[in-house]
């Protein structure tokens, strides 16, 4: 991933962060530093524009334009570590490779917060020797250095147009690393469109004959960015997609779902996939959602599933329950559960919570 767009990961950790200004802002030229700024028409259309400006320089060149998008709290914009390893929220370097994340309103930092945030997104792309090479996008509040190139910032664009656009980048059968990071680029960015084709192209790529590689990114960008729309598409995949892996993948991305009802539908898949894979994959995500429910499916797979394997996984994720919640259950499993692998896991998880309720638990069946 590049600047103002993508998502950084740790573990399970997704990392946010947030830029808001006051007010609802509207982007123009103002927004841009260290560019050769022009503006022009998104005529006759939008994929002739960007031929056309494509094709007038083989030297690298961002086009930019603004959409309305769904959300006006979640933001994009850029997020870098320093040298300290500290993050920064500020300017998106768009020609520089540094850390970066997915910008919501999760996290304040030093900024002003507002309730209402930009309405529109940016989309940034770059041209090079008369072909898109990189896709970005960022809040229409976000400072944007193009590290000294020409910027074109077309006026006008039409939603669907930037969706027929940017669908043209998503290639459904692909080998090449660059062309696979495009299609995922070109995906995010299509899902930040507040426009109704913008579902049907996403519901178009998660279609079975597209290929999983697809069906997997546009599956985590239906979680992150469509809310319920996107949750509904989701709840299909889940019981029609034909490939295990790609369900498997359809249950995180109902895990960074913002949706409630999307809970229910990870306990349906930890209960019922035909999986085992799906159903471990299920109870993982899980673990990382605190609560009755989440708890209640957990435990309920360790005594009910089938494959000991899932039940394994089942443990895994009672001790990623906070520890209060976990530690009392996993002590449960290692004494009264009957599968020896299972209360092997159990103990396990307790050795590695150093907890003293843990320790006590030891200290009691070695004084035995």
């Amino acid at each position: 991933m590049k600047p103002c767009f993508s998502i950084c990961m740790s573990g399970v950790a997704l990392v946010f962060a947030i830029m808001m200004l006051p007010a609802v802002a509207r982007a123009d030229q103002s927004q841009f530093v260290n560019a050769k700024l022009e503006t022009r028409p998104a005529s006759p259309d939008l994929q002739k524009a960007v031929a056309q400006i494509g094709a007038e320089s083989p030297q690298p060149t961002w086009i930019a334009y603004e959409v309305p998008t769904l959300s006006t709290k979640d933001q994009n914009c850029c997020n870098y570590s320093d040298h300290n390893g500290s993050n920064i929220c500020g300017t998106c370097f768009l020609e520089e490779e540094r850390g970066h994340s997915y910008v919501r309103n999760d996290t304040p930092q030093n900024k002003t917060v507002e309730l209402e945030g930009s309405a529109k997104v940016i989309i940034l792309l770059r041209t090079e020797h008369s072909r898109v090479v990189r896709i970005r996008i960022a809040s229409s509040n976000c400072s944007l250095d193009a590290g000294g190139l020409r910027v074109v910032w077309l006026t006008n664009v039409k939603p669907t147009e930037s969706v027929a656009e940017l669908s043209r980048f998503v290639y459904t059968k692909s080998n090449d690393e660059d062309e696979n990071d495009l299609t995922n680029q070109a995906v995010m960015a299509i899902a930040q469109h507040a426009d109704t084709f913008a579902d049907r192209a996403l519901d178009f790529f998660v279609a079975p004959k597209q290929s999983a590689r697809l069906r997997e990114k546009t599956a985590f960008w239906l979680g992150a960015s469509r809310g319920k729309s996107g949750l509904a598409v989701l709840e299909k995949m889940a019981t029609s997609d034909p490939d295990p892996d790609v369900r498997a993948k359809v249950a995180f991305a109902m895990f960074v779902s913002h949706e409630p009802a999307a809970v229910d539908d990870i306990i349906h898949m930890a209960k019922s996939d035909g999986s085992t894979h799906v159903r471990e994959q299920a109870l993982f995500w899980l673990g990382q959602k605190a609560g009755q429910k989440a708890s209640a499916t957990i435990t309920g797979a360790i005594e009910n599933d089938p494959d000991t394997e899932v039940k394994k996984k089942a443990v895994f994720a009672l001790s990623q329950l906070p520890k209060d919640e976990g530690v009392p259950k996993l002590i449960e499993v290692a004494q009264t559960n009957k599968n020896p692998e299972v209360r092997k896991q159990a103990m396990f998880w307790l050795g590695q919570s150093n907890d003293p309720r843990a320790v006590a638990f030891f200290e009691q069946i070695l004084s035995q």
